[in-house]
Formats: structure tokens, sequence, C-alpha cells
């Protein structure tokens, strides 16, 4: 098993980075898999100008790539709330104040007792800053 890129080991100029994973078109896993640990070992590092306009293109052509060939994972609304929740160190009585109800409310819809109405689902997308789209199941 190889080891995994390293930031440290990575080029700080534009040509190297280009000598180490050419920027080309993903045609395959085996290329994703590669431009994905190339990104991997540079995100979340202070990147030069150069690191950041190579950052930029791999991001773009793996974007491609993922329109291309990956699925959209399928999400309930249910399961997104139950994410968003658990994220954002919430609790079911924080979920009823949330939606300006009862204390039980929070804990029956969580527990899939209970489903969420159009009220519900605008002042979530709201709260959370996300489309009430993503909440129809």
């Amino acid at each position: 098993m190889k080891a995994a890129l390293d930031f440290k080991s990575l080029p700080k100029d534009y040509t190297d980075l280009l000598k180490m994973h050419m920027l080309r078109p993903l045609h395959d896993k085996v290329a994703y898999d590669n431009a994905l640990e190339v990104l991997d070992a540079m995100a979340g590092h202070k990147l030069n100008g150069e690191q950041e306009d190579y950052f930029e293109a791999l991001s773009s052509l793996v974007e491609v790539y993922e329109r291309q060939h990956v699925p959209e994972p399928k999400v309930n609304g249910l399961d997104l709330l139950r994410h968003l929740i658990e994220a954002n160190d919430l609790t079911a009585a924080d979920l009823s104040r949330i939606l300006g109800r009862d204390r039980s409310l929070g804990v029956r819809i969580l527990n899939g007792e209970r489903q969420l109405t159009v009220e519900h689902i605008k002042k979530l997308a709201e709260r959370f800053a996300v489309p009430a789209q993503l909440f129809i199941s």
C-alpha cells in the first residue's frame, strides 16, 4: 500500500505541481482517485498563489468527473434533519424551540412519528441555511 501524499512534500510552484500530477480531464476512477489524493493533501493548508491556482484547476476537473460519473446520494428529509441536529450539537428540545411548538414535537419528528409540515420546512431551511427542497423526501 502506497503512503498518502503529505502537504510538506508537495511542490510549491505550478510547474513542479504539474510534473507531479498533470492536469488533464479525468476519464476513469483511477485518475479520479489520484486527483482526490492530491486535493486531500492540499486541503486545509495555507497555499501560495501558484498552489491555489493548481488546486482550483484540479478541483474543477474533479467536479466535472463527479457530475458525469458519481451519482448524488439520495438522502431523505428526516435523515438530513437528524444530521443537521447532530452536526449543530442540538437536541430534540432545541428542534421543538426552532419550530416554535410543544417540547415533544422535536422528539416525535426525529423518531419518525410526526411528519414535517410546510411551516416546519420553511423554518428549518431558514435556520440551517439550506434549500427547503432538501427536507422533502
